[in-house]
C-alpha cells in the first residue's frame, strides 16, 4: 500500500467540484477511542482570512454533529472509485448503531489532528475556525428551503483551516 505524503493544499490538483460533489468525502471527527464518520457531497475548498480552508455542512440530526460540536478538529478523506460502496454505506447507516469502519473494511488512522482512513487518496486535517447555522429567513431561493429542508433540519456550516494535506504517493 502506498504511503501518504504531506503537500501544501495549493498543490491539490483535483477539481473541487468533482472531488466533493461527484467523488464524495468522509467527514470524520473524534479520536481512535470514539469517533464517527459520514459521507458528504456538499462542501467547499478555498481561502478565508488568508488561510486555506474547507467548508462542510452537517445537519444536527447526524451523529457526526455531536463530535464536531465537542472537538476542534475534523478530517476530510477522499477515495478512489473502488471505495464507492464504503462511501454509500457510511452515508446510509448511523455510527450510533454499528461500526462503519468494521463494516466497510476501512482502517482508521490517528493523524496529527484527527482520524482519517488508511485507504484515502487525499486527506485534509482541519481545525474549526468558524461556524454558523443556515437560517430559513436568509434563503433568497425559496425553492431551496422547500426542496432540501422539508423537515426544517437546517445544516450547521463549519469552516476549518486546513492544517495538513496528505496525498497518496
Amino acid at each position: 500500500m502506498r504511503e501518504l505524503k504531506s503537500i501544501d493544499p495549493s498543490e491539490i490538483t483535483d477539481n473541487p467540484f468533482r472531488l466533493i460533489g461527484k467523488d464524495w468525502m468522509l467527514i470524520t471527527a473524534g479520536d481512535l477511542n470514539k469517533y464517527n464518520t459520514m459521507t458528504a457531497s456538499w462542501g467547499a475548498l478555498g481561502v478565508l482570512w488568508n488561510k486555506n480552508t474547507s467548508t462542510i455542512y452537517v445537519r444536527p440530526t447526524r451523529y457526526t454533529y455531536e463530535f464536531l460540536e465537542k472537538i476542534d478538529y475534523y478530517t476530510l478523506s477522499f477515495f478512489s472509485e473502488e471505495y464507492r460502496p464504503a462511501l454509500n454505506f457510511c452515508g446510509a447507516n448511523s455510527g450510533k448503531t454499528l461500526n462503519k469502519a468494521k463494516e466497510t473494511g476501512l482502517t482508521p488512522v490517528q493523524g496529527e489532528y484527527g482520524i482519517f482512513f488508511r485507504q484515502s487518496r487525499l486527506v485534509l486535517e482541519c481545525k474549526k475556525i468558524f461556524y454558523t447555522d443556515l437560517a430559513p429567513g436568509n434563503f433568497l431561493d425559496k425553492t431551496a428551503d422547500a426542496t432540501y429542508y422539508p423537515k426544517k433540519d437546517y445544516h450547521r456550516i463549519y469552516i476549518g483551516e486546513i492544517l495538513s494535506c496528505l496525498v497518496k504517493e
